[in-house]
């Protein structure tokens, strides 16, 4: 079946109900379950900072969940979150429906006091909402550093680069 870009989508909060949808929306998108694995681990851990989906006449199309993540400093822990996964259905793609959820997300962190997000992700499509590469090259993680990139939600660049090492949640598999 295939479907033609949809005028009109909604996106909000996610329900309880929505999580049959939201697994064969992520699972189609990854092509495989590890990443609806991560969501409900993420889920059930209660590690979820943020979570919505894009739905259009009845049907979620879009789905997108930032998890708290730490960065350990010397002798602090300064909070921040992670974005993954952003999933589309693979028919709703390259439609604005990412764009949507990922600037929607942000407006959204940002009132709720969050000032630092990471996305370990392509940086041609990253970079479009802020994300960067450089500013993230001071952080430790078990992650590759090319697709490592950190955003200021709320400020500008601050003088200083944030450094520090990530400590993801734990359905990440890491600690």
């Amino acid at each position: 079946m295939s479907h033609s870009p949809v005028k009109r989508f909604d996106i909000r909060p996610v329900r309880e109900q929505d999580r049959s949808q939201i697994d064969g929306v992520i699972a189609a998108a990854f092509n495989g379950n590890d990443e609806v694995a991560l969501v409900r681990k993420l889920v059930s851990d209660k590690d979820i900072v943020l979570e919505l989906v894009t739905e259009a006449e009845g049907t979620i199309i879009g789905h997108i969940l930032f998890s708290r993540l730490w960065i350990e400093q010397d002798h602090d822990r300064l909070a921040a979150v992670a974005l993954a996964p952003l999933a589309v259905l693979p028919a709703y793609q390259r439609a604005g429906i990412g764009h949507a959820l990922i600037e929607e997300a942000h407006q959204l962190l940002v009132q709720q006091g969050e000032r630092l997000s990471i996305v370990l992700g392509e940086p041609a499509y990253y970079g479009r909402f802020g994300y960067d590469v450089a500013d993230a090259a001071q952080l430790e993680s078990p992650y590759p550093a090319q697709y490592l990139q950190l955003k200021y939600l709320t400020e500008s660049k601050p003088c200083t680069t944030i450094q520090g090492k990530l400590v993801y949640a734990s359905a990440f598999g890491e600690s």
